[in-house]
């Protein structure tokens, strides 16, 4: 079983696709994001751990922009996420501290080793192809793989991708059509 289809790695269609309903309130947003804020920001910050964090503080800033429109909640919610993302890499607090013999949590624990999520369940065609699908993502230059994730998984406009990465349109489309050149090479057996 695929979790991406190959659809969503092939050109994007012309034809434009209405946009989905917007949520009622910002609680039920932030319901919504949450998954896919969390696997963006492990995807960005390879630590479960660091991902959580960044998402947590996302979540707890957006409440400051409840009076805002829903319609500015997801390129706003995306842009806190990245800058929190890359404030935590620029001060150090990125750390791969699993790889360290005798790691311990930030309490001084040892570290609990078990995961808590729901792979027991999955099935292993799922788990291999997450695995080759999330090895393709992590060769990626960190433009690309956010221009593909932004643009590709969370299915936001150009306009919206281009804001949160904080350049042009043009450059989205760029690292955009070059990501999608670089997975459907690495991904070629899963067409």
């Amino acid at each position: 079983m695929l979790l991406l289809t190959p659809a969503k790695l092939a050109p994007m269609d012309t034809e434009p696709q209405a946009p989905p309903p917007e949520p009622a309130t910002l609680d039920a947003f932030l319901r919504g994001i949450d998954a896919r804020a969390f696997r963006f920001a492990e995807l960005g910050l390879r630590h479960r751990e660091d991902a959580l964090d960044a998402v947590q503080d996302a979540m707890m800033k957006m409440l400051a922009y409840r009076d805002r429109p829903a319609s500015e909640w997801t390129p706003l919610f995306w842009s806190i996420l990245r800058n929190r993302m890359v404030d935590m890499q620029r001060r150090g607090l990125f750390r791969l501290r699993w790889l360290l013999p005798g790691s311990t949590d930030k309490d001084g624990e040892p570290l609990d080793w078990a995961d808590d999520g729901p792979d027991p369940s999955r099935s292993h065609d799922s788990r291999e192809a997450w695995e080759r699908i999330d090895t393709a993502l992590r060769k990626l230059p960190a433009r690309q793989r956010e221009a593909f994730t932004l643009r590709v998984l969370e299915e936001l406009d150009v306009a919206d991708t281009a804001r949160i990465m904080g350049c042009s349109e043009g450059s989205v489309k760029t690292h955009l059509s070059r990501a999608r050149e670089a997975l459907q090479k690495q991904l070629e057996e899963f067409r």
